[in-house]
């Protein structure tokens, strides 16, 4: 009965101490598909590298801006920006980032405010890769989907007509 028992218990023993010693050779042996993938953050950094360059800055007059914004996102740590559209014309003013954590907006380049709130944001726009255009989304809170924003218009600093830039000589 003894020998029975020892061999049990040594089998028991390689089976363990086998296990072990395969599983660390096949983790070193194996050269196929990762099968477990860590969680990433979502990230929108190649629809709106897209979408400026096919849609807000397209073209050759806009290229010096196009790639100075486009040096400034490889720069950036961040993996979500948002276009900021003048108005309903989706004119290109400015590129954000946006951390959907912290619900921060904050400016990374152009004309704009240096932070965006909530309360700010007029409407929200997804990018359309296939038509190369931006659709207004109907909804009213800020989610992942969103590449682009219009503030309110009262939020916008106009020009201040009180002065002049040119002043002409006045003749007597």
């Amino acid at each position: 009965l003894s020998p029975t028992r020892s061999s049990s218990r040594n089998g028991e023993k390689d089976w363990e101490n086998g296990s072990t010693t395969s599983s660390l050779t096949s983790n070193t042996e194996y050269t196929g598909p990762k099968l477990y993938k860590e969680p990433s953050a979502k990230s929108n950094k190649h629809i709106i590298q897209n979408a400026l360059a096919h849609c807000c800055l397209a073209g050759k007059v806009n290229e010096g801006q196009k790639n100075k914004i486009l040096e400034e996102m490889e720069k950036s740590g961040a993996n979500n920006f948002l276009i900021l559209f003048r108005d309903s014309g989706c004119q290109f003013r400015s590129l954000y980032t946006n951390c959907p954590d912290t619900e921060e907006i904050n400016k990374l380049t152009g004309i704009g405010p240096k932070t965006i709130s909530r309360k700010m944001i007029d409407r929200l726009y997804k990018y359309n890769s296939d038509r190369k255009q931006f659709s207004q989304i109907p909804a009213k809170t800020m989610s992942a989907s969103v590449d682009a924003i219009t503030i309110h218009s009262h939020l916008w600093q106009t020009k201040k007509s009180g002065t002049p830039k040119k002043v002409a000589a006045v003749k007597s």
